[in-house]
């Protein structure tokens, strides 16, 4: 009887399976178009965004129609720079985010950072830090010895000061302490400033900034580390200043040193908590001291 009537009324039947693989494709199509929601991001002082691949993870098959969706609303928004801070994890983001008009502005070890600019006006974001920051320590003791070692790699015959790079938010200050401590196991504490010295076409091509800070020697027996150190000793300042193994640089600084001594001049430092950024920094001054 059923195939009678269909029959009778001239219509084609559809199998109901497919009608039900239909209606749950175009249901799973809209739903995904539904789901595409764009990056929320930080918004920065300058109107800028960053989205960060740990916070705000994307699945690669949805991760353009999520970008093109984003870039939309922040053009509309007028917003300014937009950041992308992909991990490692997300690095498939890398290529799409680079077809779309995204630049590389930094990296890390474990993260690249992509911007674009979307302002019709001239790009203003500041090129990434462009210059390494190195220390170097001027312990004497109460015997009025320099404490001066070797390296055990680079220039390796001559005699330098204790030092080395900056690590990442350190102060300059604590870097010295800490690189003496490494390199010959004396511990010392903050007595001035000395010197800055800039150079370029350094490291990787960046420019560097030299800090020599002098120290007050707390201990007086040395433990060179044999990983990074040949020689180290006490030394006579004067026997310093004459070696033909010492920089005319490195007798400037402690040529420096003895000018501020017998002057009673120090460069000390102050901390505090910047009013406007609610940011630590530490400032560095000059003033004439006591010594009675």
């Amino acid at each position: 009887m059923p195939s009678l009537l269909i029959n009778l009324i001239n219509r084609k039947v559809v199998p109901c399976k497919f009608y039900r693989r239909l209606n749950l494709r175009n249901l799973s199509n809209s739903s995904m178009s539904a789901a595409i929601q764009p990056f929320k991001g930080l918004t920065d002082r300058f109107n800028g965004v960053t989205v960060d691949s740990q916070k705000e993870n994307c699945e690669l098959p949805n991760f353009l129609a999520t970008l093109e969706e984003s870039m939309k609303v922040w053009e509309t928004s007028k917003k300014r720079g937009i950041w992308f801070k992909v991990d490692i994890q997300q690095s498939d983001w890398v290529p799409i985010l680079a077809k779309k008009g995204f630049n590389f502005h930094h990296a890390n070890t474990d993260y690249v950072m992509m911007f674009r600019w979307l302002p019709k006006e001239e790009n203003n974001v500041p090129s990434y830090a462009h210059t390494m920051v190195g220390v170097g320590a001027v312990v004497v003791n109460d015997k009025s010895e320099l404490l001066v070692v070797r390296e055990r790699y680079g220039f390796t015959n001559w005699w330098k000061l204790p030092g080395g790079y900056v690590e990442p938010a350190e102060n300059i200050v604590d870097a010295a302490i800490r690189e003496v401590y490494e390199e010959t196991h004396i511990s010392t504490e903050f007595h001035s400033m000395l010197t800055m010295t800039q150079a370029h076409e350094r490291m990787f091509g960046c420019s560097d900034l030299y800090f020599i800070v002098s120290l007050i020697p707390t201990s007086t027996d040395i433990e060179k580390c044999d990983r990074e150190i040949s020689e180290c000793q006490w030394m006579k300042i004067d026997e310093y200043l004459d070696h033909d193994s010492v920089t005319e640089l490195n007798k400037f600084f402690i040529k420096t040193y003895l000018n501020y001594k017998s002057n009673c001049i120090t460069i000390n430092c102050k901390h505090g908590i910047h009013s406007l950024l609610k940011k630590a920094y530490t400032v560095h001054y000059a003033t004439k001291i006591d010594e009675k």
